[in-house]
C-alpha cells in the first residue's frame, strides 16, 4: 500500500473526518486470523498446547545400539579365549555418572564375552585422566593454632616504660640461663679416646705366656675317666611294688580333688565380685577419658607454642629481641639495628609448620 496523502488538519472538524482507524483494522484482522485458525491462543489451556512426546524413535536408538555392538579386532581377539578378560577401548567413553560401575566391569561373565556383546554401561576410560579414581588425593593443610604476625611483649620496644622492660629481660635471662643449664647439667658425651698406662714389655711377656691349654687339657682327661667308669657301673633299679602305685594313684586323686575345689571357690569368688568388677572397669573407663582429654588438651596447648615435627630438625625459637639498658635511647633514629624482617618472617613460617626447620649455622 502506498502512503496515504497528507490531508488538512486546520480545524477540529478536519479532526474528527481524519480519525485514524489502524486499531481497528488490526483487532479485525487477528480475529479473522484466529477464527480460521481455530480460536483464540489466549482463552485456550496449558495442557492443550503444551504436550509430553513419549513415543521412541525407533530408527536412533537402532543406531546408538548398532554402535555399540560394534567390537574391534583385538577385542575379538581376546574374547575367543574364555580364561582372558578382555579391557574395552579407551574410545568408548561415558559420562562420569558411570565410571563409579568400573568394578563391575572388570568382572563380567564368560558368557556374554562368547556371545559377542559388550555391556557399554560398565565400560569406563581406563587411561583416562579425568577419571575420579586417578586423581592424586592431596592432604588439606590443617590450620594453624599460631598467629601470623604475632606481638611482642611491651618490653621489647624501643622506648619502653621501665617495668615492663625488667619484666621483658628477665625473660630472656631466663630463657638463656635454662639453656647453660641444660648443656652443664646434660648426660656427658661418649670420649673419643680413653687415658691409661702403657703396658711394659714384663707385662706383656706373663700376659702371652698363659693360653689356658694345660687347664683344658686336665678337665677332658677327667671327664674322659668319669664317663668310662660311669659305664663300667652296673645300673640297680628299685622295684614298685603294687601298694607303692596304689598310694600313687591315690595321691593324684586327692590332689585332683584339692584343685578342682580350689577352681570351684575361686570361682564362686568372682561371681560374688562382679559388682565390684563392674565399678573397677567404670573407673578405669573414666580414667582413660579424663587422660585423653588431658593428653587432647595438651596437645593444642603445644601446637599454640610450637609448630609440629614435621622434618628431622626440631624448631628453635627466635631469642627475645630486647635492647638492653645501654641500649635504649628513646629515639628511633639513635636505635642500634637488632633484627631483620625476613629473619622474623623465616622464623614465623617454621614456626606455623609451613616449611621443614633447618639447623642453625654459625658463620
Amino acid at each position: 500500500m502506498g502512503k496515504k496523502s497528507k490531508t488538512s488538519r486546520k480545524g477540529k472538524k478536519a479532526w474528527r473526518a481524519n480519525i485514524s482507524t489502524e486499531e481497528i483494522e488490526d483487532f479485525f484482522e487477528k480475529s479473522t486470523k484466529d477464527a480460521l485458525s481455530g480460536g483464540s491462543l489466549q482463552a485456550v489451556s496449558s495442557d492443550s498446547l503444551f504436550f509430553e512426546d513419549k513415543s521412541k524413535d525407533l530408527a536412533v536408538k537402532k543406531k546408538i545400539e548398532k554402535h555399540r555392538e560394534k567390537v574391534l579386532r583385538v577385542d575379538s581377539v581376546l574374547q575367543k579365549n574364555q580364561f582372558v578378560v578382555p579391557v574395552p577401548s579407551s574410545t568408548l567413553k561415558k559420562s562420569s555418572k558411570n565410571r563409579k560401575a568400573a568394578p563391575k566391569g572388570l568382572v563380567t561373565n564368560q558368557d556374554s564375552h562368547k556371545d559377542g556383546s559388550v555391556v557399554d554401561s560398565d565400560v569406563f576410560d581406563m587411561w583416562g585422566d579425568k577419571d575420579e579414581d586417578n586423581k592424586k588425593v592431596k592432604k588439606k593443610s590443617k590450620p594453624a593454632h599460631i598467629a601470623a604476625v604475632e606481638v611482642d611483649p611491651p618490653g621489647c620496644s624501643f622506648n619502653p616504660t621501665h617495668e615492663s622492660h625488667q619484666d621483658t629481660l628477665a625473660t630472656a635471662v631466663a630463657e638463656e640461663m635454662i639453656k647453660v643449664y641444660k648443656n652443664e647439667l646434660g648426660p656427658e658425651p661418649v670420649p673419643l679416646t680413653v687415658p691409661g698406662e702403657a703396658i711394659s714389655e714384663e707385662d706383656m711377656y706373663f700376659l702371652d705366656v698363659d693360653d689356658g691349654n694345660d687347664d683344658e687339657s686336665d678337665h677332658e682327661n677327667e671327664g674322659e675317666n668319669g664317663d668310662a667308669a660311669s659305664e663300667n657301673k652296673p645300673i640297680k633299679k628299685k622295684k614298685v611294688t603294687r601298694v607303692v602305685l596304689n598310694k600313687r594313684a591315690r595321691h593324684r586323686a586327692q590332689l585332683r580333688k584339692e584343685a578342682e575345689a580350689k577352681r570351684l571357690k575361686n570361682f564362686s569368688k568372682e561371681i560374688d565380685s562382679i559388682p565390684k568388677i563392674f565399678a573397677e572397669i567404670k573407673n578405669e573407663d573414666e580414667e582413660k577419658k579424663r587422660k585423653l582429654l588431658r593428653r587432647q588438651t595438651a596437645k593444642q596447648e603445644k601446637l599454640k607454642v610450637c609448630p609440629p615435627r614435621i622434618g628431622k630438625h626440631r624448631f628453635q625459637p627466635a631469642p627475645t629481641q630486647v635492647l638492653l639498658s645501654e641500649e635504649i635511647t628513646g629515639s628511633i633514629r639513635k636505635l642500634k639495628g637488632c633484627c631483620t624482617l625476613i629473619k622474623d618472617r623465616y622464623k614465623s613460617l617454621e614456626k606455623r609448620g609451613l616449611i621443614v626447620p633447618k639447623p642453625r649455622r654459625n658463620r
